[in-house]
């Protein structure tokens, strides 16, 4: 199912809008795509206040984001990595661990807490996972840039984010 695209949400100024990106160190040459589209988009819209906090791993996600919604500083959070299965544990309990928890955080702090954690059900270490994966996240770090654009416009509407 394809997001509609920003320029067709009818917004509104958010240049003051403030947003924490949560971005995972593992395989940070994948995930760190992400970023870049998802700051090219946003900034499309005025959005420049952009923190970065940078966490070793996914299972650290959770805890950085509930610390970052308390402070009440931000509008969205955003929160990116990639959880593979590297043959030692289980990747579809870390994977639901992490995002049951990022849920329980957006809830409980009523601040949106997206999602940008991916978890592939195959993933190898050679250049064409590599490769496909870089360019994978690109576009999620755009689908994640419409998401944060739709819901600071939803959260405007209901007097909860920062305006201009």
């Amino acid at each position: 199912m394809n997001q509609p695209q920003i320029a067709s949400y009818n917004s509104g100024d958010f240049s003051k809008a403030r947003i924490a990106y949560i971005e995972a160190g593992w395989h940070n040459d994948i995930v760190s795509q992400a970023r870049v589209a998802f700051t090219k988009d946003v900034s499309e819209y005025g959005i420049t206040q952009i923190d970065v906090i940078d966490v070793p791993g996914s299972l650290e996600i959770p805890l950085q984001a509930k610390l970052l919604a308390k402070t009440g500083q931000y509008d969205v959070i955003i929160a990116c990595g990639l959880i593979v299965d590297g043959g030692i544990y289980r990747h579809d309990f870390v994977a639901r661990t992490v995002l049951d928890a990022m849920m329980q955080v957006s809830l409980e702090n009523e601040v949106p807490v997206l999602s940008v954690v991916l978890t592939p059900h195959h993933f190898h270490e050679h250049e064409e996972h590599h490769s496909y994966f870089k360019t994978h996240f690109l576009k999620k770090g755009s689908e994640a840039a419409n998401a944060c654009i739709k819901t600071l416009i939803n959260m405007q509407r209901l007097g909860k984010a920062a305006q201009a």
